[in-house]
């Protein structure tokens, strides 16, 4: 695969880095000096601003497959995306710092606005590591996790614990979050479709497909440990706390934001209706003796300053904290909060690294997946005009299947059995790899 990439950041360089030995790289900087530095890889330099025609000319764009923008200027990263776009029609991928530009971006692709002008993915850093911390804070470790869908879509697996609520009951009584579905279920080694009868056993390994907030709050729900979070104490109000605050209040996990900026704190109180929101510094020991930070499961400190969330973390540490989390902006400095003691330390750089990683592996195969030893697979399957207009309940596969995921240009649907799939549309589909080749032959015009 061949891919440009715009801006010779931290991101961009460990893109480039990371990549380099499997695919063919080229970075657009205005930093000449870099241009040996990335000899040294066998990785292509072209000095210039990828917003200039010239510079993505220079780049072959016309030839790649992925163009990236992820310099430190959102505008630029939007411009050169569009432009690349209108050359080569090539696969996009900007990186943004303002929800206003995501929110905007996703707007105009799904109601298009832009025709087939527009960003294929847009990432929003600070967005995706508050999805990571929600995860860590609320969900019990999964056996496995696949990302669909530019992210916005997940297949999440997990053991059923014999002191579970829904051991022994029939899967369409366990009253499982909208936007999920079972869609294969492990026992005593053996992988099989599931359906609404099927009755759950404790060491059950089951797997989930559906949009991420749902498998979010479905694992917050069913499948963390019998000791679980009850209240965490968040540091820091910017988008990050702001966000994460909005996702445990909804799986009632009490919460307290701590944010030294008053006029902040007002705008909190009034998005955050479940949530103490307290005016004051996370260093101040004083402050968070009152506030009991030491009786709360969790302390996750994520202001925009390395040096302040170490100090904070060590801090509520100190206290007796049994779990402290922080944000870190430097990913140098992940291995030094983590030495001196911090639980877990998570940048929102690598978060995106990881969305990144899973787009590129999404869209460079036709099997989207593999589950349990390769006894499952995820199959992306595009609807052709034969099957346009049918309801899914009157398909009839060949084999056990089950659609879990309908990409509808940028909308992500988890269908029902009287749900209609369109011309064009992209099914990811759950089945045996035994029976994967019976699935692909049946969408195949006849």
């Amino acid at each position: 695969m061949k891919i440009v990439i715009f801006g010779a950041t931290e991101v961009g360089c460990l893109l480039a880095t990371e990549f380099f030995e499997d695919h063919d790289i080229t970075i657009i900087d205005k930093e000449e000096n870099r241009r040996e530095e990335f000899s040294k890889l066998d990785i292509s330099f072209v000095q210039g601003n990828a917003c200039d025609m010239n510079a993505l000319n220079f780049a072959d764009i016309k030839n790649a497959d992925c163009f990236i923008a992820c310099t430190a200027i959102d505008e630029a990263n939007i411009v050169a995306c569009l432009a690349a776009k209108k050359v080569s029609g090539i696969r996009t991928i900007c990186f943004v710092s303002k929800e206003e530009y995501k929110n905007t971006l996703y707007f105009e692709k799904n109601n298009g606005v832009g025709g087939d002008f527009f960003i294929d993915y847009i990432i929003w850093p600070e967005e995706l590591l508050t999805q990571e911390i929600f995860r860590i804070v609320t969900v019990a470790q999964a056996l496995d996790v696949e990302n669909f869908a530019d992210g916005r879509a997940r297949l999440l697996e997990y053991k059923v614990s014999p002191n579970m609520s829904i051991v022994d009951k029939k899967v369409r009584d366990c009253g499982f979050t909208n936007d999920t579905l079972i869609v294969g279920l492990t026992r005593d080694g053996e992988l099989f479709i599931p359906n609404g009868e099927t009755v759950l056993k404790a060491e059950d390994k089951l797997i989930f497909m559906g949009t991420s907030h749902s498998l979010d709050i479905l694992a917050g729900t069913f499948f963390h440990d019998k000791e679980y979070v009850k209240s965490v104490a968040i540091i820091g109000g910017g988008n990050v706390g702001l966000m994460l605050a909005k996702n445990l209040e909804s799986v009632k996990i009490k919460t307290k934001i701590i944010e030294t900026n008053y006029a902040r704190c007002e705008e909190l109180s009034q998005q955050l209706k479940n949530t103490l929101v307290i005016h004051g510094d996370g260093t101040d020991l004083k402050l968070l003796d009152e506030e009991a930070i030491s009786q709360c499961d969790v302390a996750i400190s994520v202001t925009n300053n390395d040096e302040r969330n170490l100090l904070c973390s060590l801090i509520a540490k100190q206290l007796g904290v049994k779990r402290v989390i922080a944000r870190v902006s430097q990913i140098l400095n992940i291995p030094l909060f983590e030495k001196v003691g911090i639980d877990i330390a998570i940048s929102p750089k690598n978060s995106a690294l990881n969305e990144v990683r899973n787009d590129l592996a999404e869209n460079d195969v036709d099997i989207l997946a593999t589950v349990e030893q390769g006894q499952g697979e995820v199959l992306e399957i595009v609807v052709k005009p034969e099957f346009s207009g049918k309801k899914i309940m009157d398909l009839h596969f060949p084999a056990p299947s089950i659609i879990g995921i309908i990409q509808r240009r940028n909308q992500v649907i988890i269908p029902k059995g009287d749900t209609d799939i369109r011309y064009e549309d992209v099914l990811i589909i759950f089945t045996k790899a035994e029976d994967a080749v019976k699935i692909k032959e049946f969408f195949k015009v006849k």
